[in-house]
């Protein structure tokens, strides 16, 4: 099947604005690549330590220079139940490394919080930068130069693009993501969302709360429905870097055992020592970009990924940016319905057909690139297949023909829309991302007076005070990653999905963040750029009449130019999250992090080997929309260039 024109448009000019930062990152990895193990550059003092408390046959192996050294960098807590199963990981790698002729050492940790303990708590302004704290705790667990590959244990929100943007800056590397799979199914999603609401209707208590949620989350694994944390799972699978099909294979199970072996003794053969050299910096490319953009609106992945996924392609040198995911949206059918964009969740997902399925489909509908770099060698066909046990032997077959529930998977000549549901929405309030998959038609427009809130916690308190029942847009501002490091506002949904479910016309508009499960309320979020940065969201007053269009991709507010321009933006005092709960560590962050749309990151991309001239045409945007190689250089907010 030829590639869709839209694919191969957007993907082209990606790559024409990522050139020269492209070019100058892949001659760091070649440079970086040498000739030998990596530990041969050691001294031998350095050499010494780096292997004392070694088995006397593994230390064999490093002092003898020819073996290759694969390092593990786990985010394992027992908090996070899909890190738990992590625990016993490292055990089988080793061992698996070994069979392989290679020798494993646990590298490094790295932090991983969960969203779903600190969501609506001071903890979660934390969040969003554990991403790249995350990262740079990969690169302090690489930066021994002892190691020739990687595996990288982790699952969860801010974890995964951590992880791997950490690992993008040690490019030379092979690497193998191994995730630990998702939890059995608890009670279903409509329960848990029914109860939810009928909690802030204050009709049940606290108890009847918690028992409600003990159901839903009350095991090891991953949480099940597809939010951030399953979204990553999708995209490592349609970006080669898991082995294939590993995704949602439960955790404790033999099968998943065979797979994390099988992750280990695959980093021993892509080494440079081993039977292929492939490089996670040749893996990640505009093509496995575009692919993981694709997959995420195929499947109605999370908003989140809007941040990440940009951060991730910069890490490598690549420069995507929301026009991307627009112009992708527009073309690439919704193949999945999994809770809150449906009822299912990942296990029903998995059992219908699961990421293979959905491979394949999007490969035969020409809307993936097939001829990119893996972790099993060329071509993506390879992971439109499924892991088995035959006995103790772990083997892969084809992804089923047909699905196995039409009402969760449907192949991409009948899905159950013709686009993504992932929109573009702009004007005078600035550029945000909103997500329709899980939104009814009837509630994509909207245009209601402005009620402003500086908090989540005053919408809170203006709902329970029963000051809400109106038709209005709820504006919430100086939740940006300048402002509080940007938390989700996913504490806002069962409030304002029992305003709607009333019949009152409501929308959010924030420069915050909504969770992966943002629900039935549309919300224009990320509105860049954030009103710390002086975003016109700042000007907005209590009444002005908001328009949110999500159809024509419209964000407005219907106030004259010549009372607009003149206004000014407004301050709010946010002494209160910049301490406590450890948020004062974090300044340093919030004064150097970028706008949402350049992936709300702390760290720029590679300086090019040649700098752009003024009127050359690599930046493919719109002029008006154009960046200064100086926006990519520095990691500081950024604004359009007029």
């Amino acid at each position: 099947m030829a590639l869709h024109p839209v694919l191969k448009a957007v993907t082209e000019q990606i790559a024409a604005r990522s050139r020269p930062y492209r070019n100058a990152y892949l001659a760091r990895l070649d440079a970086a690549r040498g000739n030998t193990v990596h530990r041969a550059a050691l001294a031998c003092t350095n050499l010494a330590h780096g292997f004392a408390a070694f088995p006397a046959n593994d230390k064999l192996k490093l002092k003898q220079l020819h073996n290759p050294s694969v390092a593990i960098v786990s985010a394992y807590n027992d908090m996070l139940s899909a890190h738990q199963p992590f625990e016993h990981f490292p055990p089988i790698i080793k061992d698996a490394v070994r069979e392989a002729g290679g020798v494993a050492q646990f590298a490094g940790g790295t932090p991983a919080m969960c969203d779903g303990v600190t969501q609506g708590q001071p903890g979660m302004e934390l969040s969003l930068f554990s991403r790249d704290t995350i990262a740079m705790a990969t690169a302090v667990a690489l930066s021994h130069n002892m190691f020739d590959a990687a595996v990288y244990l982790g699952i969860c929100d801010k974890i995964v693009p951590g992880l791997l943007i950490g690992a993008l800056h040690f490019g030379h590397l092979p690497a193998v993501f191994v995730p630990g799979g998702p939890m059995t199914t608890g009670i279903s999603n409509s329960e848990k969302a029914r109860v939810r609401q009928l909690y802030a209707q204050g009709k049940v208590g606290r108890d009847e709360l918690l028992e409600s949620e003990s159901q839903s989350y009350h095991g090891p694994g991953t949480c099940t429905f597809y939010g951030t944390a399953n979204s990553n799972q999708m995209l490592m699978e349609v970006m080669g870097l898991h082995l294939p099909g590993a995704a949602f294979v439960p955790p404790n199970t033999p099968l998943r055992k065979a797979l994390t072996a099988a992750a280990g003794k695959r980093a021993v053969e892509i080494s440079a020592q081993g039977k292929s050299y492939i490089p996670v910096g040749r893996v990640v490319d505009e093509k496995s970009i575009v692919n993981a953009v694709v997959a995420l609106l195929a499947t109605g992945g999370s908003t989140n990924h809007t941040l990440h996924w940009i951060a991730v392609a910069k890490a490598a040198g690549i420069v995507i940016d929301w026009n991307d995911f627009d112009k992708l949206s527009a073309v690439v059918p919704l193949l999945a319905r999994i809770y809150p964009n449906g009822e299912a969740d990942v296990n029903y997902f998995q059992a219908a057909g699961g990421p293979p399925f959905v491979i394949r489909e999007l490969l035969d509908a020409g809307l993936l690139h097939d001829d990119v770099t893996t972790v099993m060698g060329q071509g993506l066909r390879a992971h439109c297949a499924e892991p088995f046990l035959e006995g103790e032997t772990l083997v892969w077959r084809p992804a089923p023909d047909a699905s196995g529930d039409l009402g969760v998977l449907r192949p991409a000549k009948e899905p159950f829309s013709a686009d993504g549901g992932l929109r573009l929405v702009s004007g005078n309030l600035g550029r945000a991302i909103i997500k329709v998959s899980a939104v009814k038609p009837q509630h994509r427009v909207v245009e209601a007076p402005a009620l402003v809130f500086d908090s989540q916690e005053a919408l809170m308190d203006a709902y329970k005070a029963g000051k809400l029942d109106r038709d209005f847009v709820a504006v919430v501002r100086f939740q940006g990653p300048r402002a509080n490091g940007m938390p989700e506002l996913h504490a806002l949904t069962p409030a304002l999905t029992n305003l709607q479910d009333a019949g009152r016309h409501v929308a959010l508009v924030t420069d915050g963040r909504m969770s992966g499960a943002s629900g039935k309320v549309p919300a224009a979020i990320h509105v860049s750029p954030e009103v710390l940065a002086g975003g016109p969201l700042g000007r907005v007053r209590d009444g002005d009449l908001i328009r949110l269009d999500a159809d024509a991709g419209v964000l407005q507010a219907l106030v004259p130019d010549t009372e607009w321009n003149t206004r000014t933006i407004a301050t709010a005092n946010l002494s209160a999250s910049h301490v406590g709960m450890g948020r004062e560590l974090f300044a340093t962050f919030r004064h150097a992090v970028s706008e949402a749309e350049q992936g709300a990151a702390t760290f720029g991309l590679p300086p090019p080997l040649h700098m752009p001239e003024e009127t050359d045409n690599c930046l493919a945007v719109p002029q008006s929309e154009a960046y200064s190689d100086e926006d990519f250089l520095f990691s500081r907010p950024m604004e359009r260039k007029p």
